[in-house]
């Protein structure tokens, strides 16, 4: 059976990068997007990797163009504005696709094991059917329907949550602090 560690990635440059290097660790990997409405979740997801990433927290920030093509541009110049704007010091990889024929097996495996995000609360469950219909890049039930869908690994790497776009990291928090 494949393990999360089992998966390599692309560098933000083109280098071929290990998931096992974080083996031990807690990750929070996030499909991401410079021009979305959910962009400002950078500066959640900035402090809490600034408070918990001596504690063994590592974010991982896949920017992803398939969502109405709101992360334009390329690899380095997402980067520039992630820093610029948001100061984020976490890892960004090379952008992405998260659904469909392209998707990264990163992804395939992501969803497999956390096919559905829970919705809670009248105003999320409204958001998230509005973006549902947006996106047309989602044809399965499991698919990633939006930029900012959240996945959390416990540090055995098991994926242990999965979380709408909506959801803010700060609301994340608490998950993390169990597991950290």
């Amino acid at each position: 059976m494949m393990s999360i560690y089992d998966f390599s990635v692309k560098t933000r440059k083109g280098e071929d990068f290990e998931l096992s290097a974080y083996e031990g660790k807690v990750m929070l990997i996030v499909n991401t997007a410079t021009g979305c409405g959910f962009t400002p979740q950078y500066e959640g997801l900035e402090e809490m990797y600034e408070k918990y990433h001596e504690k063994g927290l590592e974010i991982l920030d896949f920017p992803c163009n398939q969502f109405k093509g709101q992360a334009p541009g390329s690899d380095e110049e997402i980067h520039e504005f992630c820093t610029l704007k948001y100061n984020t010091q976490f890892d960004q990889f090379k952008k992405i696709d998260v659904n469909g024929e392209n998707e990264a097996p990163l992804y395939t495996f992501l969803k497999e094991q956390a096919p559905a995000e829970e919705v809670s609360g009248i105003k999320n469950k409204l958001a998230m059917k509005a973006i549902s219909k947006l996106s047309d890049s989602t044809q399965k039930e499991s698919d990633i329907k939006w930029n900012f869908t959240k996945f959390l690994v416990d540090r055995s790497g098991k994926v242990i949550a999965r979380y709408t776009p909506t959801t803010a990291p700060k609301e994340i928090e608490k998950d993390i602090v169990k597991i950290i």
